[in-house]
């Protein structure tokens, strides 16, 4: 018989919207302390600069209130977990828009007050049910704000990997709610009980097919921080180096989670 299906990770949405807020803050904090030499200096996304990261930054917070301003779809078309997945098939069309919106906008400050002050404002008496048309997919305000902090904590990672000293900091519900959910999303992209993911100290998952694992000291166990989790499940580090870089604790014959990485498009 096979196992039974695990009910879907339940995220408190008053502590996922000050989750989203106090990341963003954290951000915006950073932003006004950047020079226009530092604004220019490259990313690692592309030929994207920092200016255009922080432009998509507050695009990604933004998609919220822009969302509930628009007709509530009929239903829903994708659940938290697809999220992830669903992300590839719009990258185009976002970068188009950050550019835009990067050239559209030369005080960034004023762009993120705009961006806090929307989102306070539109989530105030939204009700958490209330489904959004988004690019990927029709999915409920709740849900879509914990994606809300995937976004904010890779791209604050991608903020302090490109200016160096930067330092900006990280909320800690908000790399909870990350972290769990990009485990989850890899949990059901490779079903099963073989392998046991701990990223300490916010989530443990069981995935990968094979013999399920009962009892005692699992035969194969991957272990990492959440950051590194953040950075191989959006493709920023290959598996492969992160550990031979000792980032990632692989034991087992079925500890390599290469293939089923990044899950983010």
């Amino acid at each position: 018989m096979p196992p039974a299906k695990k009910r879907a990770r339940s995220y408190d949405p008053a502590k996922t919207r000050a989750a989203v807020l106090a990341q963003f803050g954290h951000v915006r904090a950073a932003v006004r302390t950047l020079t226009p030499e530092q604004l220019a200096l490259p990313t690692r996304l592309g030929d994207w600069t920092v200016r255009e990261l922080v432009a998509h930054v507050t695009m990604a917070v933004e998609t919220v209130s822009r969302n509930l301003d628009r007709e509530a779809p009929p239903m829903a078309e994708l659940t938290l977990l697809d999220w992830p997945s669903a992300t590839a098939a719009r990258a185009s069309d976002i970068a188009d828009d950050t550019r835009a919106l990067a050239d559209a906008h030369t005080d960034l400050d004023a762009l993120c007050a705009r961006t806090e002050q929307r989102f306070t404002e539109r989530l105030a008496d939204a009700p958490d049910t209330r489904l959004l048309a988004t690019r990927t997919g029709a999915i409920t305000l709740a849900e879509y704000v914990v994606t809300r902090t995937v976004e904010l904590v890779v791209h604050t990672d991608d903020l302090n990997a490109a200016v160096p000293g930067l330092d900006v900091p990280y909320d800690r519900q908000a790399l909870a709610a990350c972290t769990r959910l990009l485990a989850d999303a890899l949990a059901a992209k490779a079903p099963g009980g073989s392998t046991e993911l701990r990223i300490p100290p916010y989530a443990v998952v069981q995935c990968v097919e094979g013999p399920r694992h009962t009892r005692g000291t699992p035969p194969n166990v991957v272990e990492t921080d959440p950051l590194t989790w953040a950075r191989l499940a959006s493709g920023r580090t290959a598996w492969q180096d992160a550990v031979a870089g000792a980032k990632v604790s692989a034991s087992g014959e079925r500890a390599d989670l290469g293939p089923y990485l990044p899950l983010l498009g």
